[in-house]
Parts: structure tokens; sequence; C-alpha cells
């Protein structure tokens, strides 16, 4: 590999950059492709399949080697929900942070090894940073916590949104949202009520629900 490309790979890895690496196999050569050009490459739909799952393979006489950033979660609340959300969560590769000014609730005792904020989410977010490998959730059922993180995710390009709360709930959401600026379109990036209808009961199927939905959308796309 020459030095530039390796450069380059390591740019990306820093900047939290999903990049591919295309060897043509009969001649050798390389290039990188950053997912956001991807569209305008020759390998525009194998490279799309491949980012969305992660999956490094040989192409139309080409080896692609994808390279994405770590997967990230943002969980807005320090909640029973979060709690059983965030094991599943692990398994499935994400790095978790949990961000909650409630202190009461934010305890390391209550959530062991988690980066963890006591703060509010206007105030942790821009630190954190949202970009297309990173899913946000809101559990708290507080327009006072969750309102900004929902801002903060709409005018990002995170791959997934979901807040919990009845269909009523999401509605008053929508409706504050829209009252702040948002369109119907940027709206509806919302999952709500989160997580996909299996009839589930308490915190554990919820979060089965949740992450299947998240899993959905990192996948196939929302």
């Amino acid at each position: 590999m020459k030095r530039d490309l390796l450069d380059q790979l390591l740019a990306a890895r820093a900047n939290r950059q999903a990049v591919a690496l295309i060897t043509n196999l009969e001649t050798g050569a390389q290039r990188i492709v950053p997912r956001s050009q991807a569209a305008a490459d020759p390998l525009a739909e194998k490279l799309d399949e491949a980012f969305r799952f992660d999956q490094s393979g040989t192409h139309d006489g080409h080896f692609v080697n994808i390279h994405n950033p770590p997967l990230r979660m943002v969980i807005i609340g320090a909640v029973h929900i979060a709690q059983s959300v965030i094991p599943i969560a692990q398994q499935l590769g994400y790095d978790v942070a949990v961000i909650d000014p409630r202190g009461a609730f934010a305890t390391g005792a209550r959530f062991p090894g988690i980066s963890l904020h006591a703060e509010w989410p206007d105030e942790v977010i821009p630190q954190i940073g949202l970009d297309p490998r990173t899913a946000l959730i809101a559990l708290t059922h507080d327009p006072k916590i969750d309102d900004p993180a929902l801002n903060a995710a709409l005018k990002s390009d995170v791959f997934y949104i979901g807040a919990l709360g009845s269909k009523k709930t999401q509605a008053a959401r929508a409706q504050r949202l829209k009252d702040a600026g948002f369109t119907e379109e940027q709206v509806a990036r919302i999952h709500g009520p989160i997580g996909l209808n299996i009839g589930a009961k308490g915190a554990p199927e919820i979060a089965v629900s949740i992450m299947g939905e998240v899993t959905r959308c990192l996948r196939l796309g929302s």
C-alpha cells in the first residue's frame, strides 16, 4: 500500500469516517472511497451493501476492504430500560454512553463500566459528537431532557433516532419539534413509539424490540 493511501486510512479512522479501500485484482491499483462519495463510484451498488453490512469481499474484479468506524449508542436517560438495552447493545458491538443530568439515576453503581455523563444532553453531545455510525435513543419521558438531545440528533446524520413514549406522547413531541423549526420530514426520522411492535412487556422485552429496530435501520436503512 502506498504511503498516501495509508495516511488517508489513518485520517479516516481518527475522524470516524467510513471508507473503502478498493484493490483492482488484475492490476493491483488501489483507491480509497469515502462512504459519502460511494454513490458516484462504479461499484456504487456493491459499496452501499458492503458498508451497511460491514462486509469486505470481492466484487467485479475488485477486492473491497470496508473500514467502518466502531458503532456507538448514545442513551438519554439512566433508566431501567437503559439497563436492559446496554448489555444487548454491547454484545452487538456498540460503544455505549449514557447521559442523564439526574444524579440519583446516573450512578456508577447502576451503570458499572459505562461511559456515564450526569450532565444535560446539550452540554455533553457536542463533546461526544454524532455521526452516521451512531444511534441515539431517548428514554426519560421528560421533554426537558429528551428534546435537546433529539434536537441535536435531527441536526446530525446519525443512522437511528428513537424515543420512548406512547403515540400521544410522540405526537406532542413532534409538535414541539416542529414549533422549534423542524420540518415534518425531519421529525419523521424519529422512531416513536420506539422499537419494533412485538408486543413487548417489561424492560428486557422492550430492549429486544429497540435493538431489533436499531439493527434493522443499521443494515437495511430506515
